[in-house]
C-alpha cells in the first residue's frame, strides 16, 4: 500500500516543528497534526471570558490557549496551539551544563554531539540577549542579590528567541507603545516588530516580537510541502501496511469529526504528557501497539520548577509585567550548593496562570480543583497591593525525575480512562529546599520581604511550565521507551521527539536541548 504521506508529525512545539521542517527539506511529503488552533495577534487571550483554555475532556468546546492540568501534589501547564510551547515560554534558551550528559544519559548523546544542533536552533529563532540599555528592573535586582551574595561571576543574561531594537528605551515618550516596535520581515517571509516590553511574553506577544515557532520553523516546512492541519486531536496509531494509520477527531464548529490518514513514519511531538499518554492509550486501551516498553509512563520530571515571590517597598525596584518575562539567571547547575543543581531566574508576574486559572474556575465544569492554587497565588497580589512591587523568583532544577504516568478508571465514570500522574515531590527535596534558600537569602540581601505560605512552599500545589519524561531513552526495550534517536524501541519508523524522551531532568530550562535533539533526530532520518 503507498501511504498518503511520508511522516506525520503529531505536535508542531519544538519537537514537532524542529522535525516536520526538516523532513519537508529532505523531500518528504510532511503533515502536521495540531490540536490547538492556528493564533493570530486578535485573538490572543486578555480577558476573562476569552480563550484562556484547552479543555482535554472537551476540545471541542473550549480549545484555548493553555491546557492546565490538576494532578495530585502539581499542577502542569501546557501550550495549545501551531507553535506548542514555543507560545507560552519565557523565550529562554539555555544549553544544558555540558555535566549533565554524564549520568543517565546514552552515551551517544553529549554536549559535544548536540553542540553543531544547539548552534542551528540559536540561528533560526535569532537568540539575542536584553541590550544594556534596556535592562528591566527585575534583571537589576536580580544582578543585586547575585552580587551581594558573592555570586556575580553565577549571573548572566539569558539568550531570549526575541527580537530588540537599539533604539529602543524607557526615556522614550510613552515607551510601552507599539509605534516604537520595528516592523520588519524576518528571514522565513513572516512579518515581525522589535520588542516594546510589553511584559506579555507568555499570553501573546501583542507586536510579534517574540520569535516564536509559527513564525520560523513552521513557514520554513510549509514553504517545502508540509501541511499544518490545526484542531486536530489524535487518538490512536496502529501499523498498517509497513506504515502507520493514524485517527483524529477534528475540531470543527463545536463538533469532533473522526479521520484518518496513513504515513511511512509517525513522529510524536505533544510533549511529555501527550506523547505519553496517546502511547499508554495506544499499548493498554486499544491494544494497536501493544509491544511498547514496560518502561513507558516512567521517569517523569517536574524539572524542580519553584516559584516564589517577595515584595519590595517603593515604585521602581521591581516594576512587575515590565519587559521580557525572563532576562537573566543566577546558575548553580554545577552542584556547588550542597550537591544540588539549579538555576534562579527573574520572573515576570505569571498572567499565564492567573487568567487561565481564573477561567478554568469560571468554566462550568471547572470545579475546585485549581481553586487552592489560585487562592494561594492571590493572596500575594491582591487588590491591597502593588503589584509593580512584587517580584518573583523562579526556580529550575535537578529534581529525581521519578513521577509516573498512568491511565487511571475515573471514579464516577469508570468506563473513562484519565491520565493519573504519580509524583512525590518530597523525594526531590533537597532541590526545591536549596532553590527556597536561596530565594529567602536573595531577597534579604536585596531589602525585600519573602512571602510565605506560597505555591510549593509547603511541597504542594506546585506548578511546573516544564514537565519532562515518560518516553525516556534507553539503552533497550527493558530501559527505556525509545532509543537515542527516538525510535521507538520494537516499532520501526515510530518516533518521539519532545520531551518526554529525556531521560533526567534538564535543570536548565529545557527548550534549547529539546529542540537540538530533534535537530539531531531528524538529521538521523532516512
Amino acid at each position: 500500500m503507498k501511504h498518503t504521506f511520508d511522516a506525520i508529525v503529531i505536535g508542531s512545539g519544538f519537537g514537532g516543528a524542529i522535525t516536520a521542517c526538516r523532513l519537508a527539506e529532505k523531500g518528504m511529503k510532511v503533515l502536521i497534526l495540531e490540536r490547538g488552533r492556528r493564533w493570530e495577534v486578535k485573538d490572543y487571550p486578555r480577558k476573562p471570558a476569552d480563550a484562556w483554555l484547552f479543555d482535554h475532556r472537551s476540545p471541542q468546546r473550549l480549545n484555548g490557549w493553555l491546557d492546565m492540568r490538576f494532578f495530585k501534589n502539581v499542577t502542569v501547564t501546557q501550550a495549545a496551539g501551531v507553535g506548542g510551547g514555543s507560545l507560552t515560554y519565557s523565550s529562554v534558551a539555555l544549553e544544558a551544563n555540558p555535566a549533565l550528559f554524564k549520568s543517565g544519559w546514552p552515551a551517544e548523546i553529549t554536549h559535544a554531539e548536540l553542540k553543531p544542533y544547539y548552534d542551528t536552533v540559536a540561528q533560526v529563532m535569532n537568540l539575542q540577549t536584553l541590550p544594556d540599555g534596556q535592562l528591566t528592573q527585575r534583571l537589576k535586582l536580580n544582578r543585586e542579590a547575585a552580587q551581594k551574595l558573592g555570586y556575580a561571576d553565577r549571573f548572566s543574561k539569558v539568550p531570549l528567541a526575541v527580537s530588540f531594537s537599539p533604539d529602543f528605551n524607557y526615556q522614550l515618550s510613552d515607551p510601552f507603545s507599539a509605534q516604537h516596535s520595528r516592523t520588519f520581515t524576518n528571514a522565513y517571509g513572516q512579518q515581525q516588530g522589535t520588542c516594546v516590553h510589553l511584559g506579555n511574553c507568555d499570553i501573546g506577544c501583542d507586536v510579534r516580537a517574540k520569535n516564536t515557532l509559527d513564525l520560523n520553523y513552521v513557514p520554513m516546512a510549509e514553504k517545502r510541502g508540509a501541511e499544518v492541519r490545526p484542531l486536530h486531536l489524535v487518538n490512536a496509531i496502529e501499523p498498517l501496511d509497513g506504515g502507520y494509520k493514524v485517527t483524529f477527531n477534528r475540531i470543527s464548529d463545536g463538533r469532533l469529526i473522526p479521520g484518518s490518514e496513513t504515513a511511512t513514519r509517525v513522529f510524536l511531538a505533544a510533549g511529555s504528557l501527550g506523547s505519553t499518554e496517546l502511547l499508554l492509550r495506544c499499548r493498554d486501551d486499544r491494544k494497536t501497539l501493544p509491544g511498547i516498553s514496560p518502561m513507558l509512563g516512567r521517569g517523569w520530571s517536574a524539572n524542580a520548577n519553584l516559584l516564589s515571590t517577595a515584595l519590595y517597598a517603593g515604585t521602581d525596584r521591581v516594576q512587575q509585567s515590565v519587559g521580557p518575562s525572563i532576562a537573566s539567571a543566577i546558575d548553580f547547575t554545577d552542584g556547588s550548593q550542597n550537591g544540588e543543581r539549579f538555576v534562579i531566574e527573574d520572573d515576570g508576574f505569571p498572567n499565564l496562570i492567573l487568567g487561565a486559572l481564573r477561567a478554568f474556575l469560571a468554566a462550568p465544569d471547572g470545579g475546585g480543583l485549581g481553586r487552592p492554587l489560585l487562592e494561594q497565588i492571590e493572596k500575594h497580589v491582591s487588590a491591597g497591593q502593588d503589584r509593580q512591587n512584587l517580584m518573583v523568583w523562579l526556580g529550575a532544577g535537578m529534581d529525581v525525575a521519578d513521577g509516573q504516568l498512568s491511565l487511571k478508571r475515573r471514579f464516577f465514570l469508570p468506563w473513562v480512562k484519565d491520565l493519573e500522574l504519580q509524583w512525590d515531590p518530597e523525594h526531590s527535596r533537597g532541590v526545591f529546599e536549596a532553590i527556597r534558600d536561596l530565594h529567602r537569602k536573595m531577597t534579604l540581601a536585596t531589602g525585600g520581604n519573602l512571602q510565605e505560605g506560597l505555591p510549593g512552599s509547603l511541597l504542594r500545589n506546585m506548578v511546573t511550565l516544564h514537565p519532562l519524561g515518560g518516553c525516556k531513552i534507553g539503552a533497550t526495550l527493558q530501559t527505556g521507551v525509545v532509543n537515542h534517536l527516538g525510535q521507538v524501541f520494537g516499532y520501526p519508523n515510530l518516533y518521539v521527539v519532545d520531551g518526554s524522551i529525556a531521560p533526567t531532568a534538564t535543570g536548565r530550562n529545557p527548550s534549547h536541548t529539546i529542540a537540538a535533539m530533534a535537530e539531531r533526530i531528524a538529521a538521523h532520518v532516512i
